[in-house]
């Protein structure tokens, strides 16, 4: 188990009833990395992953 798995845990138990749009999570992001400027690379790493998340399924 790796360390995140308690957050991504918490966050499902606390928000997995609930639809959220990806306009909401990008503004989240930016929020996040606005007051974490030090996590900006690893959010812009995540971001981009999500978003390319189903190219492979168009090869």
């Amino acid at each position: 188990m790796y360390f995140t798995d308690k957050g991504i845990e918490e966050l499902a138990a606390r928000r997995g009833e609930e639809t959220v749009t990806l306009g909401w999570l990008a503004d989240q992001l930016r929020d996040f990395v606005d007051l974490n400027p030090d996590f900006e690379v690893p959010i812009e790493r995540l971001a981009t992953y999500l978003a390319r998340s189903d190219d492979d399924e168009d090869e």
